[in-house]
């Protein structure tokens, strides 16, 4: 309790300064309001339910364009990972497309999806494909060689080498991708919505701004941290076992 008071010793003064600053006309209203009118306008959101709509759209589109880009990301850095000629061969096709920003392909998505979830999902899955995928194939190729000589005496096909001895011994270090992914994937979902798409936190945010609703803006704004601050501390509990060192052959 002493740790937590004093972390937010800092916090509370600030919010009381700015609280008289704005009352005493030191600050703008119009433009910055004052805690107790944001608090005021986050507990009528989440009593109509709209903040709670928005959080489930938008959290709709991270999830689903992050189990997609998991999904690539994981089966293509296993393969890069475990056959050195293809992550020699692909190598420089990935990295010209990784560094591709992912709001770029917005209008692609736009284009081909139009606007609603599968547009957003679509980016939100290229964003959280390339950590998935650069970490995947680290790991794979950390993986033990013991393990692996086991495998190829087993005569092992590539699905049960995969899913039986290579995914297992590198989960640790595939889930440090996994962690970044989650992140990104909030920030690229909230990002397409504020510039194209009119559906979730980013979208109430613009029409907050729009409507002069300085309050309600900065209550979903502190929404959104309470959110990235929920899905970081789910990432430290999720975290798996580090899988040992160890190289592998070429």
């Amino acid at each position: 309790m002493r740790r937590f008071w004093r972390g937010a010793l800092l916090p509370g003064v600030f919010l009381l300064l700015w609280e008289f600053a704005t009352r005493w006309g030191w600050l703008q209203y119009e433009s910055l309001s004052w805690p107790s009118a944001i608090a005021r306008a986050g507990w009528t959101a989440l009593l109509d339910g709209s903040i709670l709509l928005a959080t489930w759209q938008t959290c709709q589109a991270a999830l689903l364009g992050l189990v997609i880009g998991a999904v690539v990301g994981v089966f293509t850095g296993a393969i890069l990972g475990l056959w050195t000629p293809v992550a020699r061969t692909a190598g420089p096709t990935f990295d010209a497309l990784r560094a591709i920003p992912s709001i770029a392909w917005m209008p692609v998505a736009l284009l081909v999806y139009g606007w609603g979830l599968s547009m957003e999902a679509a980016v939100v899955a290229y964003a959280t494909t390339w950590p998935i995928l650069v970490a995947t194939a680290a790991a794979v190729r950390g993986v033990e060689t013991r393990l692996l000589e086991v495998a190829d005496v087993l005569e092992m096909r590539f699905r049960e080498r995969l899913f039986k001895i290579v995914l297992p011994a590198a989960f640790g270090r595939i889930n440090v991708g996994l962690r970044i992914a989650l992140g990104v994937a909030l920030v690229v979902a909230v990002t397409v919505e504020i510039a194209v798409n009119p559906r979730g936190l980013g979208y109430a945010l613009v029409l907050a701004q729009q409507s002069l609703r300085a309050d309600l803006m900065y209550a979903q704004i502190l929404w959104l941290a309470m959110i990235g601050f929920l899905l970081n501390a789910l990432m430290r509990t999720v975290d798996g076992p580090q899988s040992a060192p160890g190289g592998r052959r070429a």
